[in-house]
């Protein structure tokens, strides 16, 4: 019978026993990431496995669920929205304000490149750090004052592993897509990150003081962050 194991920053792992493996294998799909373990294979080891291959399956897990950008993709959130139009120039346009970009494409455009893949997902990615930077650090700094809880430093990153970080000095880090998730999201993981400047860990305690700040929703608006990804 499957082991299913719902990671945060990973997803769905399936964990399945296979009589003839010799060695733990992953094997990244769309829908999850699937792990063949030999008899006998231990939770515990299969965590640790997970845990050292972190990094490679957060990138082969982003490159199979990376849908093309082309003028069929769009972005409609609630603090950032992003449209492709086709326009009668042999160049790209992005033309952009708070919230808002529209990427004007030349007529024939070949969308299945590569290079211009890339280039496509640096210029949003360049919006969404402007926006972030824009949104973020005064929403947290009315949230930390409304909540007595004070922050050294905020930095807003690149991060596709965690939404957001507090380190032991009260320096908080964000990442720029928290400005794909709707308000309420938003407040949710900002939150979350300064109950850590109380509460290092996610001990009782810190669960009791989130749910404190989030009337008592913070395992709800937990599952419901889930939903969404460090990524477009």
């Amino acid at each position: 019978m499957d082991k299913i194991i719902e990671d945060d920053e990973l997803g769905r792992l399936v964990i399945r026993v296979n009589s003839r493996a010799r060695s733990l294998v992953f094997r990244t799909k769309s829908d999850a990431v699937y792990v063949s373990v030999p008899p006998g294979t231990t939770l515990k080891e299969v965590k640790q496995a997970i845990e050292n291959l972190r990094g490679k399956l957060l990138a082969s897990r982003q490159k199979i669920a990376r849908p093309l950008i082309d003028l069929n993709y769009k972005i409609d959130a609630e603090h950032f929205k992003l449209s492709l139009v086709s326009g009668e120039k042999d160049q790209f346009l992005a033309n952009s304000r708070l919230g808002v970009m529209e990427i004007v494409c030349p007529p024939h455009a070949d969308f299945t490149d590569e290079k211009l893949q890339s280039w496509l997902h640096k210029v949003i990615e360049e919006s969404l750090r402007r926006n972030a930077k824009s949104i973020l650090p005064s929403r947290l700094a009315f949230l930390s004052k409304q909540c007595g809880l004070p922050y050294s430093s905020v930095k807003i990153n690149s991060s596709q592993g965690r939404w957001g970080s507090c380190s032991a000095r009260k320096a908080i880090n964000l990442s720029y897509y928290l400005v794909l998730l709707p308000s309420h999201l938003i407040d949710y993981v900002l939150l979350h990150e300064l109950c850590h400047t109380r509460e290092m860990n996610h001990s009782e305690r810190f669960w009791a003081l989130l749910n404190q700040f989030t009337e008592g929703k913070a395992l709800t608006l937990r599952g419901e962050l889930r939903k969404y990804r460090t990524e477009i």
